[in-house]
Protein backbone atom coordinates (compact mmCIF):
# COMPACT_ATOMS: atom_id res chain seq x y z
CA UNK A 1 0.00 0.00 0.00
CA UNK A 2 1.32 3.27 -1.01
CA UNK A 3 1.71 5.66 2.19
CA UNK A 4 0.32 9.17 1.68
CA UNK A 5 0.60 10.14 5.11
CA UNK A 6 2.48 13.35 5.97
CA UNK A 7 4.28 12.41 9.59
CA UNK A 8 7.17 11.15 8.25
CA UNK A 9 10.84 10.01 9.66
CA UNK A 10 13.44 11.53 6.82
CA UNK A 11 16.71 8.84 6.90
CA UNK A 12 19.82 10.84 5.26
CA UNK A 13 21.74 7.54 4.22
CA UNK A 14 24.73 9.67 3.45
CA UNK A 15 25.41 11.08 6.87
CA UNK A 16 24.81 6.62 7.73
CA UNK A 17 27.78 6.46 5.47
CA UNK A 18 29.69 9.01 7.22
CA UNK A 19 29.27 8.09 10.45
CA UNK A 20 30.18 4.48 9.74
CA UNK A 21 33.39 5.72 8.10
CA UNK A 22 34.20 7.63 10.59
CA UNK A 23 33.51 4.50 13.46
CA UNK A 24 35.76 2.58 11.17
CA UNK A 25 38.51 4.94 10.72
CA UNK A 26 38.44 5.34 14.53
CA UNK A 27 38.82 1.34 15.44
CA UNK A 28 41.32 0.85 12.67
CA UNK A 29 40.84 -1.58 9.11
CA UNK A 30 41.94 -4.52 11.92
CA UNK A 31 38.50 -3.96 13.64
CA UNK A 32 35.37 -5.50 12.23
CA UNK A 33 32.28 -2.93 12.43
CA UNK A 34 28.74 -4.89 13.50
CA UNK A 35 26.14 -2.36 13.38
CA UNK A 36 23.62 -2.95 15.52
CA UNK A 37 19.99 -2.99 13.69
CA UNK A 38 17.47 -4.05 16.30
CA UNK A 39 14.34 -1.96 17.64
CA UNK A 40 14.05 -1.59 13.70
CA UNK A 41 16.63 -0.12 13.15
CA UNK A 42 16.32 2.42 16.60
CA UNK A 43 13.01 3.11 15.26
CA UNK A 44 14.80 4.55 11.80
CA UNK A 45 13.87 1.64 9.61
CA UNK A 46 17.67 1.18 8.37
CA UNK A 47 16.91 -2.56 8.67
CA UNK A 48 15.14 -2.42 5.38
CA UNK A 49 18.10 -0.76 3.58
CA UNK A 50 19.73 -3.77 3.12
CA UNK A 51 21.23 -2.18 -0.18
CA UNK A 52 23.26 0.02 2.20
CA UNK A 53 25.11 -2.68 3.74
CA UNK A 54 26.16 -4.25 0.74
CA UNK A 55 27.19 -0.79 -0.50
CA UNK A 56 29.50 -0.41 2.47
CA UNK A 57 30.62 -4.03 2.49
CA UNK A 58 28.97 -4.28 5.85
CA UNK A 59 28.65 -8.54 6.07
CA UNK A 60 27.73 -8.98 9.58
CA UNK A 61 24.99 -7.36 11.88
CA UNK A 62 23.18 -7.56 14.83
CA UNK A 63 19.93 -8.00 16.36
CA UNK A 64 18.22 -8.52 19.86
CA UNK A 65 15.50 -11.16 18.80
CA UNK A 66 15.29 -13.56 16.01
CA UNK A 67 12.63 -12.26 14.23
CA UNK A 68 14.74 -9.02 13.73
CA UNK A 69 17.33 -11.40 12.22
CA UNK A 70 14.44 -13.25 9.96
CA UNK A 71 13.26 -10.14 8.60
CA UNK A 72 16.79 -9.28 7.83
CA UNK A 73 17.15 -12.39 5.87
CA UNK A 74 13.78 -11.85 4.11
CA UNK A 75 15.36 -8.80 3.03
CA UNK A 76 18.17 -9.99 1.09
CA UNK A 77 20.61 -9.63 3.62
CA UNK A 78 22.69 -12.34 3.45
CA UNK A 79 25.81 -11.61 5.62
CA UNK A 80 26.15 -13.00 8.96
CA UNK A 81 23.32 -12.43 11.64
CA UNK A 82 23.98 -12.44 15.20
CA UNK A 83 21.27 -12.56 17.88
CA UNK A 84 22.35 -10.94 20.72
CA UNK A 85 19.93 -12.01 23.70
CA UNK A 86 19.04 -15.59 23.94
CA UNK A 87 15.79 -17.15 22.47
CA UNK A 88 13.77 -19.13 23.42
CA UNK A 89 13.84 -22.93 23.28
CA UNK A 90 10.79 -22.89 20.63
CA UNK A 91 12.63 -19.78 18.40
CA UNK A 92 16.00 -22.82 17.73
CA UNK A 93 14.39 -24.37 14.44
CA UNK A 94 13.70 -20.75 13.00
CA UNK A 95 16.66 -20.18 13.95
CA UNK A 96 18.36 -22.68 11.96
CA UNK A 97 16.55 -22.13 9.59
CA UNK A 98 17.51 -18.82 8.71
CA UNK A 99 20.90 -19.71 9.52
CA UNK A 100 21.16 -17.03 12.45
CA UNK A 101 24.25 -16.82 14.55
CA UNK A 102 22.82 -16.95 18.57
CA UNK A 103 24.69 -15.14 21.72
CA UNK A 104 24.36 -18.15 24.37
CA UNK A 105 24.66 -18.41 27.95
CA UNK A 106 22.23 -21.54 29.58
CA UNK A 107 23.99 -25.24 29.13
CA UNK A 108 20.24 -26.89 28.77
CA UNK A 109 19.33 -24.22 25.78
CA UNK A 110 23.17 -25.24 23.92
CA UNK A 111 22.56 -28.37 24.09
CA UNK A 112 18.66 -28.72 22.99
CA UNK A 113 20.05 -26.01 20.06
CA UNK A 114 23.09 -29.08 19.36
CA UNK A 115 20.12 -31.63 19.19
CA UNK A 116 17.91 -29.68 17.13
CA UNK A 117 21.21 -28.98 14.82
CA UNK A 118 22.07 -32.45 15.11
CA UNK A 119 18.08 -33.43 13.64
CA UNK A 120 18.26 -30.78 10.61
CA UNK A 121 21.65 -31.88 9.95
CA UNK A 122 23.18 -28.63 10.72
CA UNK A 123 25.83 -26.76 12.82
CA UNK A 124 24.85 -23.87 14.55
CA UNK A 125 27.32 -21.10 15.09
CA UNK A 126 27.29 -19.70 19.00
CA UNK A 127 28.67 -16.93 20.41
CA UNK A 128 29.40 -17.31 24.59
CA UNK A 129 28.00 -14.61 26.34
CA UNK A 130 29.97 -13.18 29.66
CA UNK A 131 28.44 -11.78 32.39
CA UNK A 132 31.19 -9.61 34.00
CA UNK A 133 29.07 -7.10 35.48
CA UNK A 134 25.88 -6.05 33.68
CA UNK A 135 24.09 -8.72 35.33
CA UNK A 136 21.28 -8.82 32.91
CA UNK A 137 22.78 -12.06 31.22
CA UNK A 138 25.78 -14.10 30.49
CA UNK A 139 27.62 -16.90 32.21
CA UNK A 140 29.76 -16.43 35.31
CA UNK A 141 33.17 -16.22 34.68
CA UNK A 142 34.07 -18.66 37.32
CA UNK A 143 31.92 -21.56 34.88
CA UNK A 144 34.09 -20.63 31.71
CA UNK A 145 35.43 -23.93 32.13
CA UNK A 146 32.42 -26.03 32.73
CA UNK A 147 31.18 -24.55 29.69
CA UNK A 148 34.63 -25.25 27.39
CA UNK A 149 33.89 -28.55 28.47
CA UNK A 150 30.23 -29.26 27.29
CA UNK A 151 31.30 -27.96 24.05
CA UNK A 152 33.28 -30.55 23.31
CA UNK A 153 30.84 -33.44 23.49
CA UNK A 154 28.77 -31.22 21.28
CA UNK A 155 29.50 -31.88 17.60
CA UNK A 156 27.15 -29.71 15.97
CA UNK A 157 27.21 -26.33 17.89
CA UNK A 158 30.67 -24.44 16.98
CA UNK A 159 31.60 -21.81 19.16
CA UNK A 160 32.49 -19.14 16.76
CA UNK A 161 32.49 -16.22 19.61
CA UNK A 162 32.74 -14.64 22.86
CA UNK A 163 31.12 -11.40 24.38
CA UNK A 164 30.24 -9.14 27.29
CA UNK A 165 28.30 -6.09 27.79
CA UNK A 166 28.94 -3.17 29.15
CA UNK A 167 27.11 -1.66 31.40
CA UNK A 168 28.56 2.40 32.22
CA UNK A 169 31.23 2.27 29.19
CA UNK A 170 29.95 6.16 28.71
CA UNK A 171 29.75 7.42 32.32
CA UNK A 172 31.78 5.21 34.65
CA UNK A 173 35.67 4.52 33.86
CA UNK A 174 36.51 2.88 36.66
CA UNK A 175 33.27 0.01 36.42
CA UNK A 176 34.20 -0.46 32.87
CA UNK A 177 37.65 -1.40 33.47
CA UNK A 178 37.23 -3.91 35.62
CA UNK A 179 34.50 -5.35 33.74
CA UNK A 180 37.48 -5.32 30.79
CA UNK A 181 39.83 -6.85 33.22
CA UNK A 182 37.28 -9.79 34.15
CA UNK A 183 36.92 -10.17 30.27
CA UNK A 184 40.29 -10.82 29.44
CA UNK A 185 40.65 -13.31 32.30
CA UNK A 186 37.81 -15.39 30.77
CA UNK A 187 39.98 -14.55 27.19
CA UNK A 188 43.11 -16.02 28.35
CA UNK A 189 41.62 -19.27 29.54
CA UNK A 190 39.09 -19.63 26.38
CA UNK A 191 41.64 -18.69 24.24
CA UNK A 192 43.89 -21.95 25.40
CA UNK A 193 41.08 -23.85 23.63
CA UNK A 194 39.35 -21.89 21.24
CA UNK A 195 40.34 -20.32 18.63
CA UNK A 196 37.95 -17.19 18.31
CA UNK A 197 36.66 -16.27 15.01
CA UNK A 198 34.75 -13.13 16.95
CA UNK A 199 35.70 -11.01 20.63
CA UNK A 200 33.73 -8.38 20.68
CA UNK A 201 32.58 -6.14 23.84
CA UNK A 202 32.40 -2.32 22.78
CA UNK A 203 29.16 -0.94 22.67
CA UNK A 204 29.26 3.10 21.03
CA UNK A 205 31.03 4.54 24.45
CA UNK A 206 33.07 1.69 24.66
CA UNK A 207 34.36 2.18 21.49
CA UNK A 208 35.14 5.43 21.93
CA UNK A 209 36.57 5.44 25.79
CA UNK A 210 38.00 1.90 25.67
CA UNK A 211 40.12 1.22 22.85
CA UNK A 212 41.74 -1.81 24.40
CA UNK A 213 38.43 -3.52 24.29
CA UNK A 214 37.83 -3.18 20.81
CA UNK A 215 39.02 -6.48 20.03
CA UNK A 216 38.51 -8.07 16.81
CA UNK A 217 34.91 -6.46 16.31
CA UNK A 218 32.55 -3.83 17.98
CA UNK A 219 28.90 -3.09 18.21
CA UNK A 220 28.23 0.35 17.13
CA UNK A 221 24.49 1.26 18.07
CA UNK A 222 23.11 5.16 18.36
CA UNK A 223 26.47 6.15 16.89
CA UNK A 224 25.50 4.39 13.46
CA UNK A 225 22.81 7.80 13.30
CA UNK A 226 24.80 10.47 14.20
CA UNK A 227 23.78 10.10 17.88
CA UNK A 228 26.24 9.56 21.60
CA UNK A 229 25.34 8.24 25.00
CA UNK A 230 27.22 11.01 26.57
CA UNK A 231 27.59 14.84 25.46
CA UNK A 232 31.02 14.98 25.98
CA UNK A 233 31.93 11.93 23.44
CA UNK A 234 31.27 13.88 20.56
CA UNK A 235 35.00 16.07 21.27
CA UNK A 236 36.44 12.42 20.35
CA UNK A 237 34.22 12.05 17.05
CA UNK A 238 32.65 13.80 14.04
CA UNK A 239 29.15 12.20 13.45
CA UNK A 240 25.95 13.66 11.92
CA UNK A 241 22.67 13.47 13.14
CA UNK A 242 21.02 10.78 9.95
CA UNK A 243 17.46 11.90 10.84
CA UNK A 244 14.79 14.77 11.37
CA UNK A 245 11.20 14.13 11.82
CA UNK A 246 8.62 15.91 10.18
CA UNK A 247 4.96 16.42 9.57
CA UNK A 248 2.79 19.59 8.56
CA UNK A 249 0.02 21.81 10.46
CA UNK A 250 -3.47 20.15 10.12
CA UNK A 251 -5.32 22.68 11.40
CA UNK A 252 -5.07 26.90 12.58
CA UNK A 253 -7.67 28.49 14.54
CA UNK A 254 -8.26 31.50 17.27
CA UNK A 255 -9.00 31.33 21.19
CA UNK A 256 -9.77 33.77 23.51
CA UNK A 257 -8.65 34.79 26.71
CA UNK A 258 -9.47 32.03 29.60
CA UNK A 259 -10.48 29.09 26.93
CA UNK A 260 -8.71 26.09 27.54
CA UNK A 261 -6.77 23.57 25.20
CA UNK A 262 -6.22 19.89 25.19
CA UNK A 263 -7.39 17.21 27.72
CA UNK A 264 -8.07 18.23 31.22
CA UNK A 265 -7.61 21.55 30.14
CA UNK A 266 -4.30 21.38 30.96
CA UNK A 267 -3.32 25.25 28.99
CA UNK A 268 -5.89 27.98 30.22
CA UNK A 269 -4.87 31.03 27.51
CA UNK A 270 -3.87 34.17 29.40
CA UNK A 271 -4.42 36.03 25.90
CA UNK A 272 -5.85 36.06 22.87
CA UNK A 273 -4.08 33.06 21.32
CA UNK A 274 -3.47 31.39 17.68
CA UNK A 275 -3.38 27.87 18.23
CA UNK A 276 -1.99 25.49 15.30
CA UNK A 277 -3.07 21.21 15.40
CA UNK A 278 0.44 19.30 15.20
CA UNK A 279 -0.39 15.74 13.71
CA UNK A 280 1.65 13.72 15.94
CA UNK A 281 1.42 11.84 19.07
CA UNK A 282 1.77 9.37 21.95
CA UNK A 283 1.12 6.42 19.42
CA UNK A 284 3.62 7.81 17.14
CA UNK A 285 6.16 7.42 20.03
CA UNK A 286 6.46 11.48 21.30
CA UNK A 287 6.18 11.12 24.55
CA UNK A 288 2.65 12.40 26.37
CA UNK A 289 4.84 14.70 29.09
CA UNK A 290 6.91 16.48 25.97
CA UNK A 291 6.19 20.31 26.85
CA UNK A 292 9.25 21.61 24.78
CA UNK A 293 8.61 23.49 21.45
CA UNK A 294 8.26 22.67 17.38
CA UNK A 295 10.01 24.59 14.76
CA UNK A 296 7.69 26.02 11.82
CA UNK A 297 9.05 27.86 9.02
CA UNK A 298 12.57 28.48 11.15
CA UNK A 299 11.30 29.86 13.92
CA UNK A 300 10.30 28.03 17.59
CA UNK A 301 6.77 27.38 18.71
CA UNK A 302 5.49 26.35 22.44
CA UNK A 303 3.72 23.24 22.97
CA UNK A 304 0.45 24.02 24.59
CA UNK A 305 -1.27 21.35 26.46
CA UNK A 306 -0.28 17.69 26.71
CA UNK A 307 0.75 15.48 24.03
CA UNK A 308 -2.15 13.58 22.48
CA UNK A 309 -2.29 10.41 21.20
CA UNK A 310 -2.77 11.71 17.56
CA UNK A 311 -1.74 15.16 17.93
CA UNK A 312 -0.78 18.17 20.56
CA UNK A 313 -1.20 22.34 19.70
CA UNK A 314 1.39 24.68 19.31
CA UNK A 315 0.94 28.34 20.35
CA UNK A 316 1.42 30.61 17.19
CA UNK A 317 0.19 34.18 18.24
CA UNK A 318 3.57 35.58 17.95
CA UNK A 319 4.94 33.57 14.57
CA UNK A 320 4.97 35.03 11.11
CA UNK A 321 3.71 33.77 7.90
CA UNK A 322 2.13 30.30 9.10
CA UNK A 323 -0.62 28.51 7.15
CA UNK A 324 -2.20 24.96 7.40
CA UNK A 325 -0.09 22.54 5.21
CA UNK A 326 3.52 24.14 6.54
CA UNK A 327 6.04 21.55 7.39
CA UNK A 328 6.34 21.49 11.57
CA UNK A 329 9.95 19.71 12.71
CA UNK A 330 9.72 17.83 15.85
CA UNK A 331 13.38 17.74 15.41
CA UNK A 332 15.40 19.67 12.97
CA UNK A 333 19.32 18.78 14.63
CA UNK A 334 19.58 22.92 14.43
CA UNK A 335 16.59 24.54 16.54
CA UNK A 336 15.64 21.07 17.78
CA UNK A 337 17.61 18.03 18.78
CA UNK A 338 16.68 14.76 19.49
CA UNK A 339 19.26 14.90 22.65
CA UNK A 340 16.98 18.50 23.53
CA UNK A 341 13.66 16.52 23.56
CA UNK A 342 15.32 13.36 25.71
CA UNK A 343 16.18 16.72 28.48
CA UNK A 344 12.92 17.46 28.38
CA UNK A 345 10.91 14.37 28.86
CA UNK A 346 14.02 12.89 31.56
CA UNK A 347 15.41 10.23 29.51
CA UNK A 348 18.09 9.32 26.97
CA UNK A 349 17.83 10.02 23.10
CA UNK A 350 17.91 6.18 22.79
CA UNK A 351 14.27 6.24 24.22
CA UNK A 352 12.96 9.32 21.44
CA UNK A 353 14.51 7.47 18.24
CA UNK A 354 14.22 3.86 19.07
CA UNK A 355 9.89 4.46 20.63
CA UNK A 356 9.00 5.96 17.15
CA UNK A 357 6.35 3.94 15.77
CA UNK A 358 5.86 2.09 12.50
CA UNK A 359 2.87 4.61 11.36
CA UNK A 360 5.56 7.32 11.17
CA UNK A 361 6.92 6.77 7.35
CA UNK A 362 10.39 6.50 6.98
CA UNK A 363 11.64 8.45 4.02
CA UNK A 364 15.05 7.47 3.04
CA UNK A 365 17.34 9.79 1.30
Amino acid sequence: MDTIRQTKLIVNTKHIEHNISELQRFVGNTVKIMPVIKARGYGTGLGTQVNLFKKLKIDILAVAVIDEGIALRERGFNGEIVVLNQPFKDEIEKSLEYDLILGVCVLEFIQELNNCAHKNNKIANIHLEINTGMNRTGINPDDINKYLNTFKSLNNVNLEGIYTHFSSSDSDYEYTKEQINRFNKVLNIAKTKVNFKYIHACNTGGILNFKEAHFNLVRPGISLYGHLPSDYLSEKINLIPATTLKTKITYIHDIKTGDSVSYNRSFIAKKDTKIATIPIGYADGLPRVYKGQVVINNQLASIVGVVNMDSFMVDITDLENVNIGDDVYIWDNKLITIEDIATACNTINYEILSNLAPRVIKEFI
